[in-house]
């Protein structure tokens, strides 16, 4: 019998491993098994209750993405494709540096698309309060094209799949570094699917898009919300531009359901952004969307990963602290206390140490007065407050 929390599924599909574009990718699956070591070694988590999601077929993954591009994920996805598919990847944008095809690939992304999916049904259906699916989260994945490291796209897939199946208002909350702008783009029209983004700008990082005047556009107009935010923006700046937006979009929006994606890539150890945060932005958003979830969605929250390329100092802490909150488990009451902190399992550390080439943490926060301080943060801080209050002017 399953020891699950109450009200919280933990959800995996171990085809997801096989999401592995080659050796020196960014993108690397370990990120995975080394978060789910984390939790079990904490306590939070045992492998017996990890629920097992089926794979998205062909008619799911067409809720979003077009048949002659899923048809050229599978002809690709073969150890030697033929011809007529390589010939075309790059139309795809399936041979690209960032989004290279791989064997294999169309199997391990549909895998992704049906834990995310199964999350958001059993939270819609009344089955669980909350779910947490970390392999998903893959948000610049295109109807007609790969992008950003993503062949599908399960956030964009499993809101397409709750307004089909429950005719649910759903709030889709970003904070990975990057812009999500394959689920901005995918609901753009639609006023009952609210995008928000919090993300380094677009000036200065991939995907170059997520300003504050991409609105929603016909009756969409008004449903989606970018935060976009200054280089070497800190911990206190980032949480006030998060908390004070996210609130006025939950009151304004009213949704039945909140999907929420942890890329946790504005971290100041992540190598692909210039985003200086610690971790104390990883245990606070969970925090205050959990709170929000009570509020106005009768709890009904789906959590999902996302980006984050340090994948041994940052990723498992990052991912971990989602689950923690999402459980109300005792590390995470502890760790919302003022100047907080908590060791990780000396047995995790011990475990992962021979594998990693920087020293790993001992605790679940960083010490962030050994940090040098950032220049310019009075500047920072009041240019990300003027995009804030220009992005919820109209609200």
């Amino acid at each position: 019998m399953r020891t699950m929390p109450a009200n919280a599924v933990f959800i995996h599909h171990p085809g997801a491993a096989r999401y592995y574009f080659h050796d020196d990718h960014p993108f690397h699956p370990e990120r995975i098994p080394l978060t789910v070591d984390l939790l079990e070694k904490t306590g939070a988590l045992t492998a017996d209750c990890i629920l097992t999601a089926d794979s998205a077929d062909p008619e799911l993954l067409s809720l979003i993405h077009r048949q002659d591009y899923i048809e050229a994920v599978r002809g690709l996805s073969c150890e030697n494709p033929a011809v007529q598919w390589t010939d075309i990847a790059e139309r795809y944008g399936l041979r690209t540096e960032d989004t290279p095809f791989f064997p294999g690939m169309h199997d391990a992304a549909a895998a992704i698309v049906g834990g995310s999916v199964m999350a958001a049904d059993l939270v819609a259906s009344g089955e669980a309060n909350h779910a947490y699916h970390m392999a998903g989260g893959l948000h610049h994945a295109f109807p007609e094209r790969g992008s950003g490291f993503c062949v599908y796209n399960d956030a964009a897939v499993a809101i397409a799949y709750l307004r089909q199946t429950f005719d649910l208002r759903i709030l889709y909350i970003d904070t990975d570094v990057h812009h999500g702008d394959g689920v901005q783009w995918a609901f753009y029209h639609d006023p009952d699917v609210f995008t928000y983004s919090i993300h380094e700008t677009g000036k200065f990082l991939f995907p170059g898009t997520g300003f504050v005047h991409e609105r929603g556009a016909d009756q969409g107009h008004g449903t989606s919300m970018n935060i976009p935010l200054e280089p070497y923006t800190e911990d206190d700046s980032w949480i006030e531009s998060f908390r004070t937006s996210i609130e006025k979009v939950t009151a304004s929006f009213k949704p039945d359901l909140i999907i929420s994606q942890h890329g946790c890539d504005a971290h100041a150890l992540d190598p692909l952004s210039h985003v200086h945060c610690s971790m104390r932005i990883y245990q606070t958003m969970p925090s205050i969307i959990h709170e929000l979830a009570h509020r106005y969605c009768n709890g009904k929250w789906v959590a999902l990963g996302g980006g984050g390329y340090d994948r041994w100092r940052v990723v498992p802490r990052a991912w971990s602290m989602v689950w923690l909150e999402m459980t109300d488990h005792p590390i995470s009451r502890k760790l919302a206390q003022p100047n907080a902190n908590e060791p990780l399992p000396p047995e995790w550390v011990e475990a992962w140490s021979a594998s990693c080439e920087d020293e790993l943490p001992a605790q679940w926060l960083d010490q962030v007065e050994d940090w040098a301080p950032m220049p310019r943060r009075n500047e920072i801080t009041a240019r990300n407050r003027q995009a804030v209050q220009t992005a919820i002017q109209n609200l």
